[in-house]
């Protein structure tokens, strides 16, 4: 039984296809269009799962949705009437669209699936899962574990922003939830906007910021913000957001918190004060996460615990999740966010229908997350000549050996293999690789390759059977979902970190032997990398460890700011000649940039 799954139309669209419970292909139309965050029908990303399949709608048993639009559709208009007739201009604005693409959905849908000219679909399969439930079935079900606590957290949907459950073999229940307009994931989202972030990309910049402050702020925002009950339960005060009546995130009210200061524009100089508000929204982030996962176990007894939902992405709290050991085991769907959603509808909707693809307690069934299109060498070729590229072709063992000595003598690579990723995270198939023993390798990639903010951490990929000798981590983190912190006999001694210095002086400070993955406040953001998970970046780092003795390299997304991860072998080729990145590994072939 083959089942579509599809999200898209608010942001980040995406398409998987599930086969007998398995996790066949999944992609966000992003990678295909180049348009970030990509919102419209996912037809790029539908068309590769077919062929991905080697099938086409007409075998299709059902196509599954990852929301239900009418009773997001009523979330909106309740809203607006309770606020009324405060932002009755934006509700006017929003009330044709949402007429035409969203109330319409099922009819749209099927106009722009058949319109692909891949056989055609009868309305009669289409079917709508609930946002969170979406959520859940895409933890749960992938996870390697045949029960589990569940916890859902994001901005919204439809009306619920977190859902706590439980999933049991075949079946899942969510049965508690907080409703809409208190959310975590919007309140997070408020402050990235204050701080100058672009919402539903930004909040990841807000994490890697904070480290570099003091929560001086957090006792101000829960006396006037946020009430946090022990049990992690939460009410915002809605006094300080505008986002349930205008497209702001924030107010004066909010602004006059923080001395009355407005939001900062974006790409002005980041201040000590903004530093502290991102390090106090983090710690609050934190300490719901922690308690609302201590009910959890409390009220299910659970050992396990799976979640999703865009907050799942804050590997710092889930981290802190590991290191208070709240669970015995945690999973994070890597594609937490709406994106995964798509995988979520078209598992939710196999499980009702009896088939769930059995569990594997060694492997989880994202195989790794390399669910996306791969290339063969003379696709590569074609492309390479095109542009008359220099390049040499070598067997994959001498790739490897040029690679890993290309990056022992500092140079940066691009390193684009096999099946591209699915989620936000690039795991060794799209990815840049630097030497992490290089103080400069940060620097470098942020101001020259990736062309972004210069506090931007960067993850380290190790050799799973290595990672206890860097890091203060002993499970697996597959998916770069768990930042945990540097061992202590690898920071470098009576290095204290001034506070009166620049963000871009702190962040070239050496901490430790392994500088450009080791954050301002000594953590990493670990991706473990097995033989069996990635034979290809296993052996590359298995080699570089042999020429320089050390387990790990500097692991970044194949893209540049603003700009989706590379898909196909034009995509990096371009952001290679277009970024001051020394080498090229495509499939086979190997390009070095002073050739070109």
């Amino acid at each position: 039984m083959d089942i579509l799954g599809i999200s898209g139309y608010y942001h980040d669209s995406s398409a998987a296809l599930v086969r007998d419970g398995k996790i066949i292909a999944a992609a966000q139309e992003e990678r295909f269009s180049r348009e970030k965050g990509d919102s419209s029908f996912p037809k790029h990303a539908i068309k590769f799962c077919l062929q991905q399949a080697n099938t086409d709608l007409n075998e299709i048993s059902q196509v599954a949705f990852y929301d239900k639009p009418l009773l997001t559709f009523d979330r909106l208009l309740e809203t607006y009437f309770a606020y009324a007739p405060k932002g009755f201009s934006s509700f006017v604005k929003s009330i044709p669209l949402w007429v035409k693409q969203k109330l319409l959905l099922q009819t749209q849908l099927v106009k722009e699936l058949n319109a692909l000219k891949s056989g055609t679909i009868e309305p009669s399969k289409l079917s709508f899962s609930h946002h969170h439930h979406s959520h859940a079935a895409s933890a749960f079900f992938p996870s390697p574990f045949d029960s589990s606590a569940i916890l859902i957290m994001d901005g919204v949907g439809e009306w619920a922003t977190t859902s706590l459950g439980r999933g049991n073999k075949d079946s899942l229940i969510l049965d508690q939830e907080i409703k809409f307009p208190h959310s975590i994931g919007l309140l997070y989202s408020a402050f990235t906007y204050y701080l100058g972030f672009k919402v539903n990309e930004g909040e990841y910049k807000v994490m890697g910021l904070a480290p570099f402050g003091e929560p001086c702020f957090v006792d101000k925002i829960k006396d006037e913000v946020i009430d946090i009950k022990e049990d992690g339960s939460f009410r915002l005060n809605m006094r300080y957001f505008d986002y349930c009546t205008s497209l702001t995130m924030t107010n004066r009210e909010f602004s006059n918190l923080f001395g009355n200061r407005p939001p900062r524009k974006p790409d002005t100089p980041l201040q000590e004060m903004d530093m502290n508000i991102a390090r106090s929204i983090q710690v609050i982030t934190e300490e719901v996460v922690l308690k609302l996962a201590k009910t959890l176990r409390k009220k299910t007894g659970e050992k396990n615990l799976v979640m999703a939902g865009g907050v799942a992405l804050n590997c710092v709290a889930n981290g802190l999740l590991v290191k208070e050991k709240v669970f015995d085991n945690l999973w994070v769907q890597p594609a937490a966010g709406d994106a995964g959603g798509s995988i979520g509808a078209a598992l939710a909707a196999s499980s009702i229908s009896g088939t769930i693809a059995k569990k594997d307690e060694k492997f989880d069934g994202m195989s790794g997350c390399y669910l996306g299109p791969s290339y063969e060498d003379a696709e590569i070729k074609e492309v390479l000549e095109r542009y008359n590229a220099d390049y040499d072709l070598l067997d994959i063992d001498s790739l490897i050996l040029e690679v890993a000595n290309l990056i022992s003598k500092g140079k940066i690579v691009g390193w684009f293999q096999d099946r591209m990723e699915f989620g936000p995270r690039a795991l060794g198939n799209r990815s840049i690789l630097g030497d992490p023993r290089s103080e400069n390798m940060q620097k470098i990639l942020n101001l020259k390759i990736k062309y972004r903010e210069s506090f931007r951490p960067f993850a380290p990929a190790i050799i799973s059977e290595d990672c206890s000798q860097y890091f203060d981590l002993t499970e697996d983190s597959p998916y770069m979902l768990i930042v945990t912190d540097v061992l202590k006999d690898r920071i470098v001694k009576n290095n204290s970190i001034n506070k009166n210095l620049s963000v871009t002086d702190r962040i070239n400070l050496k901490r430790s032997d392994i500088p450009a993955v080791t954050h301002v406040d000594y953590s990493a953001r670990v991706q473990t990398v097995t033989k069996n998970s990635n034979e290809k970046f296993y052996a590359l780092i298995k080699e570089f460890k042999k020429i320089t003795g050390c387990s790990l390299l500097v692991n970044t997304s194949f893209n540049v700011r603003d700009e989706p991860i590379v898909c196909s072998p034009e995509d990096a080729y371009k952001c290679f000649m277009g970024t001051e990145m020394d080498g090229l590994a495509i499939g086979n072939f190997l390009l070095r940039k002073i050739n070109q």
